[in-house]
């Protein structure tokens, strides 16, 4: 019987607790009632599998239609980037962007969509959704 060499790696994982919340910055939206539909993307999304440490990737999409502030930037990017480390699934990941988005911006409305690349033979493809007048995340409704 072969022995399994891998059964024991490991790699440093962190906890949701790395996820840096208080970088993210907002700023002052002048158009508050112009339905504004703001659309952020990247493909340098990653976070590590919390049982094997191992990398996911994603191209991450953030869509919201901004209430009266936008994120900055420069913090959303290092706030995207303190997720290197972090031990959190797939799905998760973009409930916890959703949520601390939410909480800082009180939007409209906002999606999150990442589409992880392929691993063990397997796409997977996670949506997050809010919607102010609702109060709540909602259900993906077929789109």
């Amino acid at each position: 019987m072969a022995v399994d060499k891998y059964a024991t790696r490991r790699y440093d994982i962190e906890s949701e607790e790395a996820i840096d919340v208080e970088v993210l910055e907002a700023i002052p939206f002048q158009y508050p009632e112009s339905a504004t539909e703001v659309v952020y993307e990247t493909d340098e999304f990653t976070f590590v599998c919390p049982w094997t440490g191992l990398p996911d990737f994603a191209h991450l999409v953030i869509k919201y239609v901004p209430g009266s502030r936008l994120v900055e930037l420069k913090s959303l990017k290092y706030y995207l980037t303190s997720y290197r480390n972090v031990g959190i699934l797939q799905e998760h990941a973009v409930n916890r962007v959703l949520q601390d988005l939410v909480q800082l911006l009180s939007p409209v409305s906002m999606v999150v969509e990442a589409e992880y690349r392929e691993r063990g033979g397997l796409k997977t493809k996670a949506t997050a959704r809010y919607d102010s007048i609702k109060g709540k995340e909602v259900a993906d409704e077929g789109q």
